[in-house]
């Protein structure tokens, strides 16, 4: 449904800072499978979206002189997927910390919309980020 304010509006790119461009790179393209969309500026400058699989990115700035903080400002992303269980399996396979094992969630919704089952697991990117793999029919 096309939002009333923005028109074709939606979730567009959350962006990640790295020291470290081409770790950041694989993992988003070899662990998560994202592909390549754009980008721009030389080292070590870096900057590119990485497409998620729907025109949702994943945006990265490179920083050499960047110190994340703990937890940032940004406590998670999340990435939809329709093969949950299989996702997990592979991001450990690539070694990838698992912070939260798959599990399966009932949200108790407040406004009459019902419960909304859904199953989810996070992992750590490889500048901290915490990463949501989230899973549902609903939303």
């Amino acid at each position: 449904m096309p939002n009333p304010i923005l028109g074709r509006g939606g979730f567009h790119h959350v962006c990640v800072k790295t020291r470290d461009w081409d770790r950041t790179i694989a993992f988003y393209r070899d662990v998560l499978g994202c592909t390549e969309k754009i980008t721009w500026r030389p080292a070590p400058q870096r900057a590119g979206m990485m497409d998620t699989g729907d025109g949702n990115y994943i945006e990265i700035f490179e920083d050499l002189a960047w110190t994340p903080s703990p937890n940032g400002s940004v406590l998670h992303f999340a990435l939809r997927t329709d093969r949950i269980d299989a996702v997990a399996a592979h991001v450990r396979q690539a070694g990838v910390k698992i912070t939260v094992e798959p599990k399966d969630v009932m949200i108790a919704t407040t406004n009459g919309a019902g419960p909304v089952p859904i199953r989810v697991f996070f992992c750590e990117g490889p500048n901290g980020e915490s990463i949501e793999l989230f899973q549902n029919d609903v939303t």
